[in-house]
């Protein structure tokens, strides 16, 4: 199946130029079932990366522009009255998909929020009285607008924790936007080859659980977690005031699967700490709460991850 991998990426490149750390994150959602949330100005392909992969991995794709107005029923569905039958029945909102992109996700108020939530952890929707499984494989991928700032709402730190990875989506090299401006120009049209199904990607997911890791690399995963709670005891005094509070247990469960995928995806059978520099900024970034004195110096999330990382020794 590793062969496949470069098959995707292939297929996305269609249609995506550059963008390889996004793409790659993607794919490490989808086979460890974390969902992504990826941060960056409009313009930079995000819809477009998450529509080709779901071409390229045959699954169902379904997006939803969240505004101030969004109701909850607006994505999970609601119980309406069929006048004909005489009865009451369930329709289905777009959440019952494989990949639902959550266009602008801080736009939405707390009701939709909470809505998600269920959904983003238990993989399950209720609707009245009804819950309704949703169909594996099923991955959120939420985009936000780091610029406007208007009639958005700051996600509850709730839900954040959801997400596995928070992706800083930047611009394209010079080169890598001549080639975007220089192919939008043409009329070519370029079709997406499925090279997975829904059987291959759960044999992908077998695959990945099989990656080895030794315990001293898991034990230096809990040291950087726990350096983010307790940095005095790493060494790391210099930064305890720039932590109201450090990552949650779940960043932990997250690396642990984040770690494999990435080294799965990478072409290995086993973890190197490569695989854990490559993952820890976006595992961690948004699950730290920084202090006002942080922010007052002008100290980032990935700033202080990179101090943890400079300082607890790699075995």
């Amino acid at each position: 199946m590793k062969t496949k991998i470069a098959q995707i990426k292939h297929e996305i490149a269609k249609k995506i130029i550059g963008q390889e750390h996004m793409v790659d994150a993607l794919l490490i959602g989808l086979f460890t079932n974390g969902h992504i949330l990826l941060e960056g100005v409009p313009g930079l392909a995000k819809t477009t990366t998450v529509n080709t992969l779901s071409k390229a991995l045959n699954l169902d794709f379904k997006r939803v522009q969240f505004t101030p107005d969004l109701l909850p029923s607006d994505i999970i569905g609601a119980q309406i009255y069929d006048m004909k039958q005489g009865e009451f029945k369930i329709k289905h909102g777009p959440i019952f998909t494989n990949l639902l992109l959550a266009d602008e996700i801080n736009r939405a108020p707390a009701k939709v929020q909470s809505a998600l939530l269920e959904v983003m952890a238990e993989r399950q929707v209720t609707i009245a009285e009804q819950t309704y499984k949703i169909e594996d494989p099923f991955l959120v991928l939420a985009t936000q607008n780091p610029v406007e700032q208007e009639g958005a709402y700051n996600l509850p730190e709730a839900q954040l924790d959801r997400f596995m990875f928070k992706i800083i989506v930047g611009y394209n090299t010079k080169q890598e936007e001549y080639q975007i401006a220089k192919s939008a120009a043409t009329s070519a049209i370029n079709t997406i080859n499925a090279i997975l199904d829904k059987e291959d990607i759960n044999t992908v997911k077998q695959e990945v659980e099989e990656v080895h890791i030794d315990k001293e690399l898991e034990e230096y995963i809990v040291d950087l977690i726990f350096a983010t709670r307790y940095p005095e005891q790493y060494g790391l005094e210099e930064i305890k005031e720039y932590i109201s509070f450090g990552a949650s247990p779940r960043a932990t469960i997250d690396m642990f699967k984040a770690v494999k995928a990435r080294a799965y995806i990478r072409g290995n059978e086993y973890v190197t700490p490569i695989d854990i520099a490559l993952c820890i900024k976006d595992v961690l970034r948004h699950r730290l709460i920084l202090s006002y004195e942080a922010m007052a110096s002008d100290i980032t999330a990935d700033q202080i991850i990179q101090k943890i990382l400079e300082k607890i020794q790699v075995p």
